[in-house]
């Protein structure tokens, strides 16, 4: 179920080409240090405006099901986000049409908080108040602001074993250059399914003080 969740995750990236290449906007940050040996960044986010749902459980494909519907009109205004990878969802429930707006990278997958989520990032310009409103009661917006990241970048796939790799590397990282962690490991994808492993952005990140 997770190896398809990730999957299912990254087609939302518009960076399906197997080159890696990708025009998706990604969520604006400032750089506090960086490690191109270890490939290790401290990131701040200002500003994110999250629109999330559940994936506890078996629920995986239906958190991932929820958020399609969401991007694809199930919301107050009926506004569409653009998609210009190939989602192949046979689904007629969603109709309307809007004005449409275009998706911001990074995926984010939270599977170690005491409810599991997955997150899509608004683009820069949308604020809490002018996100559309979702029409499911299980997907909610919100506001993250001064989001204090370490993050470490690693290609191939967001495979557990290759998650659970990473992740010690970033923790030992951390530990050794004195960042405290005050939140779980989230997983965060960049690329579509199409894109060759060896070129796939994927990351790691940890809330740090």
């Amino acid at each position: 179920m997770k190896a398809l969740l990730s999957i299912f995750a990254s087609i939302f990236m518009a960076g399906c080409s197997v080159v890696g290449q990708s025009n998706v906007e990604t969520a604006p940050y400032s750089l506090l240090k960086t490690d191109k040996t270890a490939k290790i960044e401290v990131r701040n986010y200002d500003k994110m405006v999250l629109v999330s749902t559940n994936m506890s459980g078996e629920n995986g494909y239906s958190a991932f099901r929820k958020l399609f519907k969401y991007i694809g009109g199930a919301n107050e205004g009926a506004t569409e986000i653009s998609m210009t990878a190939p989602v192949m969802m046979d689904d007629k429930s969603v109709t309307q049409k809007g004005t449409e707006i275009s998706m911001t990278a990074p995926v984010f997958i939270n599977e170690s908080a005491d409810t599991s989520m997955m997150s899509f990032v608004m683009p820069k310009d949308f604020t809490l108040a002018t996100t559309p409103k979702p029409t499911d009661p299980d997907v909610w917006v919100s506001e993250r602001k001064d989001y204090k990241v370490a993050a470490i970048g690693f290609s191939g796939t967001l495979s557990d074993s290759n998650v659970e790799k990473h992740t010690k590397i970033l923790t030992n990282w951390m530990a050794e250059n004195g960042y405290l962690a005050i939140g779980e490991p989230v997983k965060a994808g960049y690329n579509g399914p199409l894109t060759l492993p060896m070129l796939r952005r994927n990351e790691v990140l940890i809330e740090v003080r």
